[in-house]
């Protein structure tokens, strides 16, 4: 296991990083020509992403950790398997709220160390609101990070201007989100089930891993992902959860979700902070 400073260190990479191509994001979602084309899943991809996955896989080979992106992803389990650590990357996250300019996109990374993150970054280039996590520190939250495109930082630099995740609320009602674009019959069904329990019950509908990130914050309660995702979709926000003492666990089994399996589509999982039984 890598010590605790050589991982604060890591992690000042990967945050650096993710601002640097948040920066290249802006500057693309700032102009009229985005470039959207459809992947081979027909998912979309634009100039934005490419620019980002370029940004931070230049910043993360430096640390001579294999890396595991969403733009690059097609690293057969044959070599994958053997890998104790490695970075698990999404370098945009929610490129449909992108095309839809609602700001709701995020720069995820997150670094893994047999199958479970034990560091987390999401950075939100519109706001500039950086989360990020380590194994036994817990989380953090920046609220406004400004990106420039040579962006540098150190732990302790940011931990002078962090706030511990989760942050106090108080509130009667249960708050579950939801996604903007991944909704299934059975996500539906879920929730009905749940406003039977709990007749306080508040939807709240947000895109990208952000969903997970308002958990951490303490805003949400639950986030019932029962629909595909991807393990660069969830390795970031998951550390993010986790660090903040909550739970990300799949429908099936309550087993705590794992990465770099031979299937990189994750199973449907729940997020949760322990109030709703």
């Amino acid at each position: 296991m890598i010590e605790t400073p050589e991982l604060q260190n890591l992690l000042s990479t990967a945050i650096s990083a993710a601002v640097r191509a948040g920066y290249k994001i802006m500057e693309v979602y700032s102009s009229d020509d985005f470039q959207v084309n459809l992947k081979s899943d027909r998912t979309p991809l634009t100039l934005a992403d490419r620019l980002a996955h370029e940004e931070i896989k230049n910043s993360l080979t430096k640390t001579f950790i294999p890396v595991l992106s969403e733009e690059g992803r097609n690293i057969v389990y044959e070599e994958r398997k053997g890998w104790d650590y490695f970075w698990v990357v999404d370098p945009l996250d929610g490129t449909k709220e992108f095309i839809k300019r609602n700001g709701e996109f995020t720069v995820n990374i997150a670094l893994v160390f047999e199958q479970y993150p034990v560091a987390g970054v999401i950075y939100v280039p519109v706001t500039g609101k950086l989360y990020y996590s380590i194994k036994n520190e817990g989380s953090f939250m920046v609220s406004s990070l400004t990106a420039s495109p040579n962006y540098e930082t150190t732990f302790e630099d940011l931990q002078s201007q962090s706030l511990k995740l989760p942050l106090p609320v108080e509130r009667e009602s249960i708050v579950v989100v939801e996604s903007r674009s991944h909704s299934t019959p059975e996500t539906i069904q879920y929730i009905n089930n749940l406003s039977e329990r709990y007749s306080k019950l508040e939807l709240l509908p947000i895109g990208s891993s952000l969903k997970m990130c308002m958990i951490a914050e303490g805003k949400a309660d639950l986030y019932p992902r029962l629909s595909l995702s991807s393990e660069w979709d969830t390795a970031a926000g998951q550390a993010i959860v986790e660090g903040a003492g909550f739970k990300v666990i799949t429908y099936e089994t309550g087993e705590r979700l794992s990465y770099n399996k031979e299937d990189l589509v994750n199973p449907w999982f729940v997020v949760t902070n322990g109030r709703v039984k």
